[in-house]
């Protein structure tokens, strides 16, 4: 197996493992963080949430690793997108340890919050309340940007240089858009108590194409012809 080859099927895992990561910490901990009683709730189920910060943290290295993992092949055809790709999901990387390391501390707040005498009960309130904000605003606003910038990066390097087929490539860029939607949305106030009807449809053109698009390299790898030339010339081949 050459080079390319192995880039593809290793990018294409760490997409999978990345995914898998993000669905399996929300899922187990953002209905328990955003239940109104949230602190009671945390202290009652530990294991789950220090699970969700684990995963939260195996998401980073996996969206790190996408980005370090293509850059070999991108950078034969724009070295300066493929940096920029690197960059931002190393950004959004940080900003997922950030989310998980807020979980970790509201763990521990809602262990203290349990035998607090009445009077500091305010005061335990405040200090969630200031880390729940800290968390949807680094978990789910300023890493989804830098995700979606990230990832625009490399999509646009892959449909212009037909690395990968462009209906691929376009279905993400249009998944990015929405998903930048949602982005917004929760900006602009809507809270974070598990996935809602609208959030789902936003978030699910990005996952479904991200899974495609980790089959398609696993199984196919890049453009053959695309990877042979390395040039602005692969412009004119198209992906069979």
């Amino acid at each position: 197996m050459n080079s390319n080859k192995k880039i593809a099927r290793t990018t294409g895992i760490l997409f999978i493992i990345a995914t898998a990561a993000v669905l399996l910490g929300s899922g187990l901990t953002e209905s328990i963080v955003g239940a109104p009683d949230y602190l009671v709730q945390i202290a009652a189920n530990k294991n789950l949430v220090a699970l969700g910060a684990i995963l939260y943290f195996v998401a980073a290295a996996g969206s790190a690793g996408i980005a370090i993992s293509l850059y070999p092949v991108l950078r034969k055809y724009n070295e300066g997108l493929a940096i920029g790709s690197v960059g931002f999901r190393l950004i959004e990387a940080v900003f997922y340890i950030v989310s998980a390391l807020g979980l970790l501390s509201l763990l521990s707040l809602s262990q203290e919050y349990a035998s607090a005498e009445p009077q500091a009960v305010p005061t335990f309130q405040v200090l969630g309340t200031s880390i729940l904000a800290m968390r949807v605003w680094a978990g789910f606003v300023l890493a989804v940007i830098a995700f979606c910038l990230g990832a625009a990066m490399y999509y646009y390097v892959m449909y212009r240089f037909r690395l990968i087929p462009r209906w691929l490539s376009v279905w993400g860029l249009v998944a990015l858009t929405l998903l930048l939607l949602m982005t917004l949305l929760i900006a602009f106030g809507e809270r974070i108590s598990g996935p809602s009807g609208m959030q789902v449809l936003l978030v699910l053109p990005i996952l479904v194409q991200e899974m495609v698009l980790a089959v398609w390299l696993i199984v196919k790898g890049f453009n053959p012809s695309a990877i042979a030339s390395g040039s602005p010339k692969t412009d004119t081949n198209e992906v069979k």
